[in-house]
């Protein structure tokens, strides 16, 4: 199979071997943390020598790349596996979900490397993919928490060799002016009862806290999903219909809006492997409240590029909220840095290199 097209990335590094990627389906109208992350990364390893690509995705009518094998069910994915002769000599997984598929391939002699995405990697998993998982020569991830939440479920595969790949996002651009009024704070995230740890009950229970000092504040929800009406009932209860506005799902273009005209990301996580949103909002200098619980410290490095709070202590995060949200010299010093850190360490350059290094020093 051919290498699919792709853009010659800037730091991209050389591999000198022939490559195979298992990876979930990426095309154009995928939109999940772990598409748009694996199209970037194999962007960068298609265009550094001969690559064969394999995706999974349920329901999806085309490839995408057209040059990629596309499987939409999982008996699908057993015959295209088992009906072509793979001979890579390194095998590239970018979700913990595939790895079932890799003895299909009948490649003994291949390293293997894994990339740990987030929460799916963090639990006791099936005997098969118990076993798989020693089959694994390099692991990777894409924070340290991740990595560590791994490890708690999987203690002995510790001394495995192992790789943080923080993840990295698009070009910077123009920077966003300073947001206008009304001060307002945006979570942007599915609304799905499956991701009920984003915080968006938790921000609700403090913003009361925040409107008894900044009168006027607004919580912006954008998303879509079936634990919206929950969030709706909280707010009406809380008597906050006035301060709580719901977007619903938003284009890409009404997305980057929403994120110019707020004063700050707010996502007070629990369960985030790594968060790109923070990455987006960052982008265009907007600070970012995350949870002291999970990856978005590794992200925003609070204080550097905004704050992190406690999201189970209502007055903590009313207290970072209200900083946050307050114009002054110390939101534009925020506003700067969140910028400067996006622009320093993750734009998809960063990322593609550091995959790329991870590889080729994994091959020395």
């Amino acid at each position: 199979m051919m290498s699919p097209h792709a853009a010659q990335p800037a730091a991209a590094l050389a591999l000198d071997q022939r490559l195979l990627g298992l990876f979930p389906y990426f095309g154009p109208e995928a939109l999940g943390g772990a598409q748009l992350s694996g199209r970037l990364a194999w962007e960068g390893m298609a265009a550094t020598g001969p690559a064969s690509l394999f995706c999974y995705g349920p329901g999806v009518a085309r490839p995408w790349p057209p040059t990629a094998a596309l499987a939409t069910s999982k008996a699908q994915a057993m015959r295209l596996a088992l009906a072509h002769s793979w001979r890579p000599s390194s095998v590239l997984i970018w979700h913990i979900g595939l790895l079932k598929l890799l003895p299909l391939f009948r490649v003994r002699r291949a390293r293997v490397s894994l990339m740990l995405l987030g929460i799916e990697a963090w639990r006791r998993h099936d005997p098969l993919t118990r076993l798989l998982l020693r089959r694994v020569d390099l692991f990777l991830s894409i924070s340290d928490h991740t990595w560590h939440s791994f490890l708690e479920h999987s203690p002995q595969l510790a001394g495995k060799p192992h790789r943080t790949i923080h993840l990295g996002l698009s070009q910077p651009t123009a920077p966003a002016p300073p947001p206008d009024s009304p001060p307002a704070a945006l979570i942007l995230a599915r609304l799905a009862r499956s991701e009920d740890y984003k915080g968006h009950r938790e921000l609700l229970a403090a913003w009361p806290l925040v409107c008894a000092q900044l009168p006027g504040a607004e919580l912006w929800v954008a998303g879509e999903g079936d634990l919206r009406p929950d969030l709706e009932r909280l707010a009406a209860k809380a008597d906050l219909t006035h301060a709580v506005r719901f977007f619903g799902r938003v284009s890409e273009e009404q997305k980057q809006a929403l994120l110019a005209r707020c004063r700050c990301l707010a996502m007070p996580s629990r369960g985030e492997g790594f968060g790109l949103v923070y990455l987006e909002a960052m982008r265009l200098g907007r600070p970012c409240l995350v949870s002291t619980l999970d990856a978005g410290r590794e992200v925003v490095a609070p204080p550097e590029a905004g704050l992190a709070a406690n999201p189970a202590d209502p007055q903590a995060l009313a207290d970072a909220l209200i900083r946050l949200l307050t114009p002054g010299p110390q939101w534009d010093q925020w506003s700067a840095q969140a910028r400067s850190r996006y622009e320093g360490a993750f734009t998809a350059q960063h990322f593609q290199a550091r995959l790329a290094a991870a590889l080729r020093s994994h091959e020395a």
